[in-house]
């Protein structure tokens, strides 16, 4: 594949600024305060100007943020010279895609600048080895952000409560809870009935129990009542033909949800609560009796229907087509001739097209990378090493700051905690609001303390990190013979965030899941792991005397690769 052709650079900058959408403070203050640091620390210091911003609010781990793509987009196009950000995590928390960007970036000679690391020369090693390992401790932090909130929804599931969106016929209530007019006020939020679709489920129900109604003939009279669901769609659509289309499926799923009968049911990969162990916290539209009666009468319906067993896909949703333009496109999975006795044969295909990939030659691919993957026990001490000294490096300056800035955070409540208990005395606030506003101070305390203690135990959960997947890698080829289909996708799943084919079906690239992608980069340069998938880090090992010690190899424009590099011609493939 030609190397990309760079376009003449318009001197200037570039400012990118990113707001999660899951984030308490307003967006625009978070962004306000990031475009101060970078014109503070990297604009005023220039002689360039700023030429566009481009700001998001979206989740950094995801890779279709609109002015993201719009950013990249310009830069192919050279319409600046330098790009400025707040942080790596500001920039994106997905590990693999941010060293894919750099990269891009790179090859277009166009200079990134971070705000937190202004002197920060990102053309050599020390550059790279901290910037890819800031880009791998972003995507951890966001992991570990994920199982905290998901920590505090299975809490409110267990106590009958409902963290997700509610079904049609309830409503997702909320108002803040005595905090006045503060932006980043706490919220107690709650679900009720909504009395107008209430109604229609009501009725809904009631016809399902006496027997006599088909789903489709539920549809018909529900939509002869001139009633709809609750975004407005009616229960029978019309093809283009003029066929009527009754939605039996909604109703079907409605009335399988033991939600309308007021019980908390999930069965989730993080949380598994069957019925009737957990009550609500709402008032259901059916009773339980109620609910079972009609869950009776549709078995009996389809007792004697074949079920169609569902086809099983390895890598169903992980597996993308990259074409000629280094554009990915996501893969369904599609089995033709699923009726015939031996089931069909299963396919990986882009949706609307002929283009379709055999799973099982893909499939195989997998596998044979997989076991080439080997680990060098007498390496094991030097990754480690190399590994903690990354932190150190990395989190001595991290922690500083946020130390910094949470220790600053600390002392304005107190002060302010002061200030309110002096007018509680002098009886300018009631003592209503002062315990609000006491209990407020004493939770946000406790978070802060919360979070100063976790800083301070970082090294040892990252390092137990490596550990394990160190401990993966060794055992892996053996591990992944051993399993089942079903238990090699929950392998996968673990271990491979998704995997990049060309057009011919061969695999070019797979992308790991922290901390196997910082692994796999580190061990690129001590020549630690050795098979097809990383024979050049074997190859490149006099290469890498040239890198500071115990220091991370993290591409970033390398003139002699791009975007997209396989190793070799050999059917070798790189592993990110």
């Amino acid at each position: 594949m030609a190397k990309k052709q760079t376009r003449q650079l318009t001197a200037g900058w570039a400012i990118y600024l990113r707001t999660s959408t899951e984030e308490s403070q307003a967006p625009e203050r978070s962004q306000e305060s990031q475009r101060r640091v970078i014109n503070q620390q990297l604009i005023a210091n220039s002689d360039l100007d700023v030429i566009e911003e481009y700001a998001d609010i979206y989740s950094g781990r995801k890779t279709d943020r609109q002015n993201y793509q719009r950013l990249l987009e310009d830069a192919q196009q050279g319409k600046f010279s330098h790009v400025a950000v707040y942080t790596i995590d500001r920039f994106g928390r997905n590990d693999v895609e941010c060293g894919r960007a750099f990269d891009e970036l790179a090859e277009l000679n166009i200079t990134v600048k971070i705000s937190s690391y202004p002197d920060l020369d990102l053309s050599n090693a020390a550059g790279r080895m901290i910037v890819g390992l800031m880009a791998a401790v972003a995507r951890f932090e966001s992991d570990r952000n994920s199982e905290r909130t998901i920590q505090g929804m299975l809490t409110k599931l267990l106590e009958g409560g409902w963290p997700f969106r509610a079904p049609d016929g309830y409503l997702n209530k909320e108002e803040r809870s005595g905090m006045g007019d503060r932006k980043n006020a706490r919220y107690k939020r709650w679900i009720e009935q909504n009395p107008e679709q209430a109604i229609v489920w009501r009725l809904a129900w009631d016809l399902l129990l006496t027997n006599d109604y088909s789903l489709a003939e539920i549809c018909e009279a529900l939509y002869a009542r001139g009633l709809t669901r609750g975004d407005g769609h009616p229960f029978v659509k019309f093809s283009k033909t003029g066929r009527r289309q009754p939605q039996v499926n909604v109703l079907s799923r409605v009335f399988h949800n033991w939600f309308y009968a007021g019980w908390v049911v999930t069965d989730n990969k993080w949380a598994q609560i069957p019925p009737k162990e957990i009550r609500g916290q709402w008032e259901p539209i059916v009773s339980t009796e109620e609910f079972e009666r009609g869950l009776a009468i549709l078995a009996a319906r389809n007792k004697h229907r074949n079920q169609r067993k569902n086809n099983f896909y390895l890598l169903q949703g992980k597996i993308y087509l990259q074409d000629e333009q280094d554009i990915e496109t996501r893969l369904i999975c599609s089995t033709s001739n699923s009726g015939r006795s031996g089931g069909g044969t299963s396919y990986y295909c882009v949706p609307s097209s002929n283009l379709n990939f055999r799973c099982t030659t893909v499939d195989e691919q997998l596998e044979s990378l997989i076991q080439a993957i080997q680990i060098n026990q007498a390496c094991v001490p030097t990754l480690q090493k190399a590994y903690q000294a990354d932190l150190d490096y990395y989190l001595r300056f991290k922690k500083q700051d946020d130390k910094s800035e949470l220790h600053t955070k600390l002392n304005e409540l107190q002060e302010y905690e002061k200030t309110i208990a002096r007018k509680n005395a002098k009886g300018i606030l009631s003592d209503e609001t002062y315990q609000a506003l006491w209990l407020e101070f004493k939770e946000q305390t406790s978070q802060i303390r919360a979070t100063l203690d976790d800083m301070a135990s970082q090294k040892a959960v990252h390092v137990d990190n490596l550990d394990t997947a160190l401990n993966l890698l060794t055992k892996l080829g053996i591990l992944y013979m051993r399993l089942d289909q079903p238990m090699r996708k929950r392998l996968l799943k673990h271990l491979v965030r998704r995997v990049v084919i060309n057009s011919e079906g061969m695999i070019v690239r797979l992308d790991l899941r922290t901390p196997f992608t910082y692994l796999c980069h580190l061990a690129l340069v001590k020549g630690a792991i050795d098979g097809d998938g990383m024979q050049a880090g074997r190859e490149n090992k006099n290469a890498s005397d040239s890198l500071p010690a115990c220091s991370i190899y993290f591409s970033l424009g390398v003139p002699t690769r791009i975007r997209t590099w396989i190793f070799g011609s050999g059917g070798q493939h790189s592993i990110h």
